[in-house]
């Protein structure tokens, strides 16, 4: 690995560790074995270094919410069994990536004295939205179109945030996939019967 790569790697224990506020260049550098200079070569500051490796982690707990992964067959995408799969998959990944959750609500709530950070973080929610609407749909990601991404993205995105809300809370009490699945299933019936009225 160069030192790009070690850099990101020890941003991300770091992030582990301390969370995004506490951790400091002088940690990351100490983590990586790299130098400060590393740090504004590779990623032009301490906050963008930190939030590509939040990034990074989020992408790799979110490569486990896909039931497609590992080529088996699943589900039939678009389906509300399919809506249950996913969730259930969410939901499974929490006791081990609680401390990548617990890094993003620490991110939400310190937005606004980090403002760059946020900027950065906002860029990032379009692609989390178009690989949720992906997982969901069977659609590859670069089919989506726009309008997709930013409607059923957003919905997907909200559940999966209160969602954590709940887990990360209350596991005991938590919405389950089931739950949500029925609740689902109770919204569209009602939909429908208010349809042919």
């Amino acid at each position: 690995m160069g030192h790009r790569e070690d850099l990101l790697e020890g941003a991300k224990r770091c992030l582990l560790e301390k969370g995004f506020v506490r951790t400091t260049a002088r940690d990351i550098v100490k983590e990586s074995g790299t130098n400060l200079a590393s740090i504004g070569y590779h990623y032009g500051s301490k906050d963008a270094l930190l939030v590509q490796a939040y990034v990074s982690l989020i992408e790799g707990v979110g490569a486990s919410f896909d039931p497609g992964v590992g080529g088996k067959v699943t589900e039939l995408p678009g389906s509300l069994e399919r809506f249950q799969e996913v969730w259930a998959n969410i939901i499974r990944s929490v006791p081990e990536s609680r401390a990548i959750w617990l890094l993003s609500f620490e991110l939400i709530f310190q937005g606004d004295r980090l403002p760059e950070v946020r900027k950065l973080l906002a860029e990032a929610q379009e692609e989390g939205r178009s690989g949720l609407v992906s997982m969901f749909s069977g659609i590859p990601e670069g089919e989506l179109d726009k309008e997709t991404v930013a409607t059923e993205g957003r919905f997907y995105q909200t559940v999966l945030n209160g969602l954590m809300v709940q887990w990360l809370f209350d596991p005991d009490t938590a919405t389950d996939a089931d739950q949500l699945t029925e609740g689902l299933r109770r919204v569209i019936a009602g939909m429908a019967k208010s349809a042919d009225r």
